[in-house]
């Protein structure tokens, strides 16, 4: 995918769903992975040219797992002129003291804590997650499964506990456009050395997904239709 097609897809998605207005401060949450690597390149290049004036500030939280190395992604900021701040935490040890099921929910809460409490700190009023259009797809399927309910997250959510606003501007990028920028603008994508990496359920719908599409070609374009049609939780 080129620059000026990923350029598009964010802003149709910003402006569908109201996600940025005048003066916003957006913390942009970086795990080193293809998928928050796109989307700081997205907003950094729409700084420069979208209507509404908004600021960024790139936040990686640590957790602590020994060997990752995010000075690669301290100079892709450096680059596209983003302050860039590392969180360093002990995540990692914590949840792996921990004897529960759900260690990757456990790691998921503490991490989203400590993002935003750095991003309060910084002044920000809104943060962004990488979430793309197959992550919506998938997480429609995981509930629908798992908890029997019709269900996925929205391209807004409002944190009221820490009064900040939770925006996916990558809502209607596909994860194989995402794969296609990475490669081809040679993001600095930082291998995640967690163990239980893609070992989740996630993967699971992932997996469940591609044999969907394999038998009925579509599939997640039609799911993802419905989606929006029928105005599922703020779509």
């Amino acid at each position: 995918m080129e620059q000026q097609k990923l350029y598009s897809k964010v802003r149709q998605a910003i402006e569908a769903y109201d996600m940025i207005q005048e003066g916003d401060k957006i913390a942009v949450g970086i795990s080193g992975g293809k998928d928050s690597l796109t989307l700081l390149y997205a907003l950094a290049g729409l700084r420069k040219f979208y209507p509404k004036s908004f600021s960024l500030e790139a936040i990686t939280v640590h957790t602590g797992i020994a060997g990752m190395d995010f000075s690669p992604v301290q100079a892709f900021c450096d680059k596209l002129e983003v302050p860039y701040s590392v969180v360093k935490t002990e995540i990692y040890d914590i949840v792996t003291r921990r004897n529960e099921k759900s260690l990757c929910s456990l790691c998921a809460k503490l991490r989203k804590g400590a993002f935003n409490e750095q991003a309060l700190s910084l002044g920000c009023n809104k943060i962004a997650y990488a979430h793309h259009k197959d992550d919506v797809i998938e997480t429609f399927l995981m509930s629908l499964v798992l908890e029997g309910r019709i269900h996925t997250f929205s391209p807004v959510t409002y944190l009221d506990e820490t009064g900040l606003a939770l925006i996916r501007p990558l809502s209607f990028v596909t994860e194989s456009e995402v794969k296609g920028f990475t490669r081809r603008y040679e993001l600095p994508v930082v291998k995640n050395l967690c163990p239980a990496d893609s070992v989740t359920k996630r993967e699971n719908a992932k997996r469940m997904l591609d044999g969907l599409e394999t038998e009925f070609p579509r599939a997640k374009s039609h799911i993802f239709a419905a989606i929006k049609r029928d105005h599922i939780d703020g779509w």
